[in-house]
């Protein structure tokens, strides 16, 4: 069944990130020019999603206001004439790129129940989950490689990589073998694992497509990890009774919940923007001499 419908999770505190967070939802943090859920909203248009929810919590009516028109700023862009419609057809595109709605998660009891307040939304159908800590950039969308993955086998699908031991203990392990290419059969998981009880340090890294059945699950399994309702506990239980498709996706992930991920994502777009490319490459050489 195609995936039509994608869940973006965007209702945490950015705690790592305080105090720009104190006062600005982490999902606004820009990359040179748009905000980081900008990034993510367009890999799951690229990747062929129909409608969006994203998942709000108190405070966070900015990012509402992103994805909105803005009547006096455009018609402001318009007078400008030729020289501002680059700019104006960049704010229209924000507005007009997705069919999105918003839901509210009263209360951040995990990534697991900001999922489960989407289940209206869902309708009966599967669903695309992109994290919203996560901007992941490359020529194929990661939530592309995953939903075509689900599609093909009919399991539910993961966005997987291989991390350090410092960082699995963060993240979750995922117990898995190679069934071809960049194809991973996964069969069990832990959340926030020790180094003691990982299954390997392959983890799940931002992108997901899960049956419809995610939310029944979500709404039966205990707290877990954090006293939190874990994501990775509902999907444990799929994986452990079906099996689940791991993919080693290709792309450059960026961890904007985190100061250095914020850091690398603006460097690697600036590198590449036509606006700041050469002279953001001429500063770093230039810093590098004395390094």
């Amino acid at each position: 069944m195609k995936i039509r419908k994608a869940i973006i999770p965007a209702a945490g505190y950015g705690t790592r990130v305080l105090p720009a967070t104190k006062s600005m939802p982490k999902e606004m943090i820009p990359i040179v020019d748009k905000p980081a859920i900008q990034y993510i909203v367009e890999e799951a248009v690229r990747s062929g999603i129909e409608e969006i929810c994203i998942v709000l919590s108190r405070g966070k009516t900015v990012v509402e206001d992103h994805f909105d028109r803005a009547p006096e700023l455009e018609q402001r862009l318009r007078e400008g004439g030729e020289a501002k419609k680059k700019l104006l057809d960049e704010v229209m595109y924000a507005a007009q790129c997705a069919r999105i709605t918003y839901v509210r998660q009263q209360e951040t009891l995990g990534l697991g129940h900001a999922v489960m307040q989407a289940k209206n939304f869902a309708g009966g159908e599967p669903v695309a989950v992109l994290y919203g800590d996560d901007v992941i950039l490359g020529d194929d969308p990661c939530c592309a490689q995953v939903c075509r993955a689900y599609e093909k086998t009919g399991l539910a699908s993961v966005a997987i990589k291989e991390v350090s031991d410092e960082l699995i203990v963060k993240y979750s392990s995922m117990k898995c073998s190679c069934i071809g290419e960049n194809l991973y059969n996964i069969t069990d998981m832990i959340e926030k694992p020790t180094l003691e009880t990982k299954f390997s340090n392959f983890s799940i890294l931002g992108r997901c497509a899960l049956p419809y059945e995610i939310f029944e699950i979500l709404e039966n399994i205990p707290r877990g990890a954090g006293g939190e309702y874990q994501l990775t506990d509902a999907m444990k239980l799929l994986a452990c009774r079906d099996g689940m498709t791991g993919v080693d996706f290709t792309g450059k992930r960026y961890d904007m919940g985190n100061k250095l991920g914020i850091l690398q994502a603006n460097i690697d777009v600036g590198l590449k923007h036509p606006e700041t490319a050469e002279g953001l490459k001429e500063y770093l050489k230039e810093i590098a001499k004395n390094l």
